[in-house]
């Protein structure tokens, strides 16, 4: 899973952030400012009903995201891929991306289920000291995903993260419309969200606002 975490959740993502962070430290930084005061608009933004995370696993493209300092050093070609961790039951997150001098950038993580009833709540971090630290996680809420499970919407509670999700690089302006209004939905503004750069995607980065004004 832009799986951002706080961080791609990021599938992220975040599973939308998806998603998902590129260093550790300003992951577990960027989460300290999920603070109680901020839990009231928790009954603001709505998961899906259900995920199915064993279709909801393999490989997701970044279509747009709220920029977040972690992903700085990326440019294009924002991936995250999801896969399950035997011995844990864990999720392993791998988000990579493209740097500036042309080289691929990897972030490794974990996830887990944080609603078992739904499965579309999860916790993701990116912090390992020994073990998986999920106490600098962020949170990874699946809000918005087609039927066919061909793009998915992963949000925040606190709504300062989000990015859309396919499993293709190019997103049909239909299909990208209906990810859009989704955000809607659930109380974003679309134009802090911008456009990602994809090879056999899209070429512009700007805000995702602005495809349906």
């Amino acid at each position: 899973m832009i799986i951002n975490a706080s961080q791609k959740m990021s599938l992220f993502g975040i599973l939308a952030s998806v998603l998902v962070t590129f260093a550790a430290s300003s992951y577990a930084s960027a989460n300290s400012k999920f603070s109680t005061s901020e839990d009231s608009t928790l009954s603001d933004v709505q998961t899906v009903p259900f995920v199915d995370l064993e279709r909801y696993l393999g490989k997701w493209y970044e279509v747009a995201s709220i920029p977040q300092s972690f992903q700085r050093d990326c440019i294009k070609n924002t991936t995250a891929e999801y896969s399950v961790e035997p011995e844990t039951g864990y999720i392993v997150v791998l988000n990579s991306c493209d740097q500036e001098d042309g080289s691929r950038k990897d972030a490794e993580g974990r996830a887990r289920i944080e609603n078992e009833e739904t499965q579309a709540e999860l916790k993701v971090t990116f912090v390992k000291i020994f073990d998986w630290v999920f106490r600098f996680g962020g949170d990874y809420w699946v809000i918005g995903l087609q039927k066919d499970y061909q793009w998915a919407v992963v949000g925040h509670p606190t709504r300062e993260y989000a990015w859309i999700l396919a499993r293709k690089p190019n997103l049909s302006k239909r299909s990208l419309k209906a990810a859009h209004d989704v955000l809607i939905k659930n109380g974003y503004d679309t134009c802090t969200l911008m456009v990602s750069i994809q090879d056999g995607g899209r070429q512009v980065s700007q805000p995702l606002c602005e495809l349906f004004n």
